[in-house]
């Protein structure tokens, strides 16, 4: 497949890229991973429910342990209750435990395989996100899912080239900048190749759409991630240069509006990133021995 730059990119010619090799890439982690795939396969399916999700679920011990520890974890409110995985993929929603199966079918759970300071960036991104959600009349485990699942396509360019990736990073400090330079290299930016891997697998437009305008200031369908990556930066990027909230996100929120939120990030991202990694839970009430897959 080649790819054309969007509008918005940098000008001059970009390399063609082609998105299959990479796609194919994810084929052949899937067959090393079954148990992720079949999730997110079958987990937006109307026959699927949690009963069947759960047995499914089982079958992968690693991937179990960490939809516990999620439904576990203080953004669910449950600490230490979800003692059963059927109950589980209830607490935290097929759509999450399919977002976490992915992020085990790309390998994202790998921090040495990962552009540096990744998952810092995106459980900032995914409580920033779920946070302001409702003021953009979004669901907040949707935003959730989002921002855990927005920096997919930056791991997918890393694992295909780990050298030019970490050039990229280590010169362009923005987000978007990092995006025109992606651009430039690759012929599209991480997010758009995270919406096109999404759109393979069936994740819903709502997921795709932010992902593909972030960058046009214009509309309002990528102004809850673009808020989510402001508050991203402000507390992952040193010396990062603020840009008003207001501008990002067309006068929805305030300056104001988002001192609860980087207060609530800054609480809960470590929490979320031991439940993301299947990394041991700091609650001492959460005892795996004790849950029933």
């Amino acid at each position: 497949m080649t790819v054309t730059p969007f509008p918005g990119a940098d000008a001059g010619p970009a390399p063609v890229f082609d998105i299959e090799v990479i796609l194919a890439g994810i084929d052949t982690m899937a067959v090393q991973k079954p148990v992720a795939a079949q999730i997110v396969s079958v987990a937006n399916s109307d026959e699927t429910d949690a009963r069947t999700l759960a047995r499914i679920l089982s079958s992968d011990i690693a991937l179990a342990g960490r939809v516990m520890k999620l439904a576990n974890s203080a953004y669910f409110g449950m600490r230490g209750r979800v003692t059963s995985l059927q109950f589980a993929v209830t607490v935290v929603g097929f759509t999450t435990v399919r977002t976490m199966a992915t992020v085990a079918l790309t390998n994202m759970e790998d921090e040495s395989r990962l552009p540096g300071n990744f998952w810092d960036v995106t459980t900032s991104l995914a409580l920033g996100a779920s946070t302001m959600a409702p003021r953009f009349g979004e669901r907040p485990p949707d935003a959730l899912c989002l921002g855990l699942l927005t920096q997919l396509g930056a791991a997918l360019l890393h694992h295909n080239d780990p050298e030019g990736y970490a050039e990229i990073v280590a010169a362009h400090r923005t987000f978007r900048a990092r995006r025109a330079a992606e651009t430039r290299r690759y012929g599209i930016n991480s997010l758009f190749l995270t919406a096109v891997a999404l759109e393979q697998w069936g994740f819903p437009a709502a997921m795709t759409t932010p992902l593909k305008e972030i960058d046009d200031y214009q509309t309002m369908d990528g102004a809850l991630l673009r808020a989510a990556f402001e508050v991203a930066a402000r507390l992952t990027v040193e010396d990062h240069e603020e840009i008003p909230i207001s501008r990002l996100t067309l006068g929805r929120l305030r300056e104001d509006d988002l001192v609860p939120v980087l207060d609530h990030v800054r609480t809960e991202a470590a929490d979320l990133k031991r439940a993301m990694l299947g990394q041991p839970a700091d609650d001492p009430d959460a005892n795996p021995d004790d849950w029933v897959y």
